[in-house]
């Protein structure tokens, strides 16, 4: 996975909320990391459009975050560590963000860090009822 550093930085800004680098990602050739921040807000239709488009490496990103193991041991098996180590890293793994830090991917580790955020307040927004 290779993207320019504008590009990390706009999937970064797009995953915190900025709609409008989310587009410019879309229209401008990386519409997976602009669907990429549907499928984290769990938006089932983005999941399988990553899926079917080719990038399952960024829905067991996705998946690995929340607490996949099989996903976390399909992007090891496939040697896409930085991906593993982003997902490990945006769950609360913080042995991952010294890796990706010492393995040079600072971009991915802010992006981790934001994608931690995102997911943190997926789970907040959630209320648990043992009545419903």
């Amino acid at each position: 996975m290779e993207y320019p550093a504008k590009v990390l930085l706009a999937w970064g800004e797009a995953i915190s909320g900025n709609t409008a680098l989310r587009d410019w990602l879309m229209k401008n050739g990386y519409p997976e990391l602009g669907i990429f921040t549907f499928a984290l807000m769990l938006k089932e239709d983005a999941r399988n459009w990553l899926l079917k488009n080719g990038h399952p490496h960024l829905l067991a990103l996705i998946s690995g975050v929340e607490g996949d193991e099989g996903a976390l041991k399909w992007l090891g098996d496939h040697g896409m560590h930085p991906l593993r180590h982003m997902a490990m890293a945006a769950d609360g793994g913080l042995p991952s963000l010294k890796w990706l830090k010492d393995h040079g991917h600072r971009e991915l580790a802010v992006i981790a860090m934001k994608i931690r955020e995102v997911k943190s307040g997926i789970d907040d927004g959630h209320t648990y009822s043992i009545d419903n």
